[in-house]
C-alpha cells in the first residue's frame, strides 16, 4: 500500500503597506543604514498601522489570498493552525477567530507558539494530522505583528523585526512528495536570553511593568546569535546526512530570516551556493512565524514539482529544527 505523505498544495501571503526603512529608523534611534545592513542584511520592514487590527487581520488576509489563488472551498478545511508569538489577545485563540472569518466553518482551530520556530513546528503538526488519515486539508498560517511588542527606542531590537503573514495548505499525497523527515529540538537554557518579562503568570501587567518597559522583547544579541548559528547549521547538516543527500540533491534552503549572517553560515555548513538559498530579509526583516511561508510565496514561481527543500529555523526558548520536504506542484 502506498504511504500517504503530507504535501503543500497552495500558498498565500499578506504584507502591510507601510514600509519602515533604515533611513526612517535613523531618525528614531542612534543607528544608520550601513550599520544595520552590514550586521543584519535588513533594508526595510513592513509595519501594520491599521488602528485596532492585530495578528488575525494579517492571518485572515493571507488565508484569503491562498483561498483565492487555489479555488478551495473554505468549508472543506478540516483544521486551521495559526503559528504566532503575538496572538490578538490572551485566552481567546487567534486561529479560532481567523477560521470563522474565512468561512472555515467545519474546521477546528488553535494557536501554536514556539517563537521563531512556530511555523516549523506547525509544519510537523499539520503533516502529522494529514499522515494519520483523520484530516484531508490543514491550513497552516504563520503570522506576527512584531511591532506590537517592540520598543522603538531600543536599537538592539527595533531594527530587526517586521510584521507579516503567510499561509500554506497541507493535503495528502501518494506520489512520495511532501514532508520527508524532521528534526525538532528545544532547550530551556534560552529562556533568559530572548523573552518578554511581563504580561504572563509570573509577572502580570501592572503600572510598574509598563513604566519599566517590561512588555517589550528583550534580546541578548550575541548569545542568541551564537546559539542560532551553530544550531541552525547543525540540524540542516543532519537532515542531509540522515537522508543520504548531498548538496547537489538540494534545490533550496528555506531558512528563518533572522539575520543574513546566520543564513549564510547555515548555507556554508551544507555547502550551498547563494542561488540555492531563499532570502527576503532585506525586504521584510524578521517577521518571526511568517518568515518561512513568506519565502515560499516569494519563490513559488521558481519551485518545481519534486524539488528538495530544507527548512531550518531557530527561536526563543530556545527552539529550533529542520524539515526536509519535497515540493508537490509546478506553479
Amino acid at each position: 500500500m502506498t504511504k500517504t505523505t503530507a504535501a503543500i498544495s497552495a500558498v498565500g501571503k499578506y504584507l502591510p503597506e507601510y514600509i519602515l526603512s533604515n533611513k526612517e529608523l535613523e531618525t528614531m534611534v542612534d543607528t544608520n543604514d550601513e550599520w544595520i545592513t552590514t550586521r543584519t542584511g535588513i533594508k526595510e520592514r513592513r509595519i501594520l498601522k491599521e488602528k485596532g487590527e492585530g495578528t488575525s487581520f494579517m492571518a485572515i488576509k493571507a488565508a484569503e489570498d491562498l483561498i483565492q489563488k487555489s479555488g478551495i472551498n473554505p468549508e472543506e478545511i478540516d483544521a486551521v493552525i495559526v503559528a504566532t508569538a503575538t496572538p490578538d489577545m490572551p485566552v481567546a485563540s487567534t486561529a479560532v477567530y481567523t477560521a470563522s472569518k474565512i468561512g472555515a466553518t467545519n474546521a477546528f482551530a488553535f494557536d501554536l507558539q514556539a517563537a521563531c520556530s512556530s511555523f516549523l513546528y506547525g509544519m510537523s503538526v499539520a503533516s502529522s494530522y494529514i499522515e494519520s488519515g483523520r484530516y484531508k486539508k490543514v491550513l497552516l498560517i504563520g503570522a506576527d505583528k512584531m511591532s506590537s511588542i517592540i520598543d522603538y527606542t531600543d536599537r538592539a531590537t527595533c531594527i530587526i523585526f517586521g510584521d507579516g503573514a503567510g499561509a500554506v495548505l497541507f493535503e495528502p499525497n501518494n506520489e512520495g512528495l511532501g514532508l520527508q523527515d524532521e528534526f525538532l529540538r528545544s532547550d530551556g537554557v534560552g529562556r533568559e536570553f530572548l523573552k518578554i518579562d511581563a504580561g504572563g503568570s509570573i509577572l502580570p501587567p501592572s503600572e510598574e511593568t509598563v513604566k519599566n518597559k517590561q512588555h517589550f522583547v528583550h534580546q541578548e544579541g550575541r548569545t542568541v546569535f551564537k546559539f542560532a548559528v551553530s544550531n541552525m547549521a547543525d540540524v540542516s547538516e543532519k537532515m542531509l546526512t540522515r537522508n543520504n543527500l548531498t548538496k547537489e540533491d538540494i534545490h533550496w534552503l528555506v531558512p528563518h530570516q533572522a539575520n543574513k549572517r546566520i543564513i549564510e553560515a547555515t548555507a556554508d555548513r551544507v555547502g550551498l551556493e547563494s542561488d540555492k538559498v531563499m532570502m527576503n530579509i532585506h525586504k521584510y526583516g524578521n517577521t518571526t512565524s511568517a518568515t518561512l511561508p513568506l519565502l515560499l510565496n516569494d519563490y513559488e514561481k521558481e519551485l518545481k514539482k519534486g524539488d528538495n527543500l530544507i527548512f531550518a529555523a531557530f527561536g526563543g526558548g530556545f527552539t529550533w529544527g529542520a524539515i526536509y520536504l519535497k515540493w508537490a506542484y509546478n506553479s
